[in-house]
């Protein structure tokens, strides 16, 4: 039992709760076989991965019936976690590795998400418009809305990046103005010291 997605997240229907202990064993599955997340990850699963994806949603609740764009979702995070949590938003979970994103498609089927779309592309081929775009961890915040500068929602667009660290350099490059989040007011553990949500709003 993940008690401390129970802690965090008190509200949810038995069916969630029931489909993030799912998607540790579906990951943890594949992880033996090829190399989904960090070897070193796998024993914190619950808070490197489930609340670390989901912090997301402590600082900014999805609108009903918004589109979520995931780039380079990897084994499916962020965007995963937060599409059990926001099962009335649409998310389209996108990564250049076919591998990853196989491991994604079998996670999503398995869970019964309806609501998700995985595929293998790179984010300069994609069309659409989104409300808000997330990722964790892929590539410096300029690059990331560089990118995606075409997929904004052009009333409404929040980019919510997962990032630790020392953000001073790369977030004085990007021309844009943004807030940087600390994960740790949310959660107590130690891993979330470091960690931050970068907001932009286009």
């Amino acid at each position: 039992m993940q008690a401390l997605v129970r802690k965090y997240f008190p509200d949810l229907k038995p069916r969630q709760y029931q489909q993030f202990e799912q998607l540790e064993e579906i990951i943890l599955d594949w992880n033996s076989k090829i190399n989904v997340i960090s070897r070193k990850d796998t024993e914190a699963f619950e808070i490197n991965h489930l609340l670390h994806a989901l912090a997301i949603n402590k600082y900014q609740h999805f609108k009903i019936g918004s589109k979520v764009l995931d780039i380079g979702t990897g084994g499916g995070f962020p965007g995963v976690p937060l599409a059990i949590l926001n099962p009335k938003c649409s998310f389209h979970l996108v990564d250049s590795i076919g591998k990853k994103i196989k491991v994604v498609q079998d996670a999503v089927e398995k869970l019964g998400l309806e609501n998700v779309k995985a595929e293998q592309n790179r984010v300069e081929n994609l069309k659409g418009e989104y409300r808000y775009i997330v990722s964790r961890a892929v590539a410096p915040t300029k690059q990331l809305i560089t990118w995606t500068k075409k997929l904004q929602n052009p009333q409404h667009c929040t980019y919510l990046f997962l990032k630790g660290g020392d953000l001073t350099e790369e977030l004085k490059e990007i021309g844009f103005r943004a807030t940087v989040i600390n994960i740790s007011q949310y959660y107590k553990e130690p891993f979330f010291e470091t960690k931050k949500i970068v907001v932009v709003k286009a």
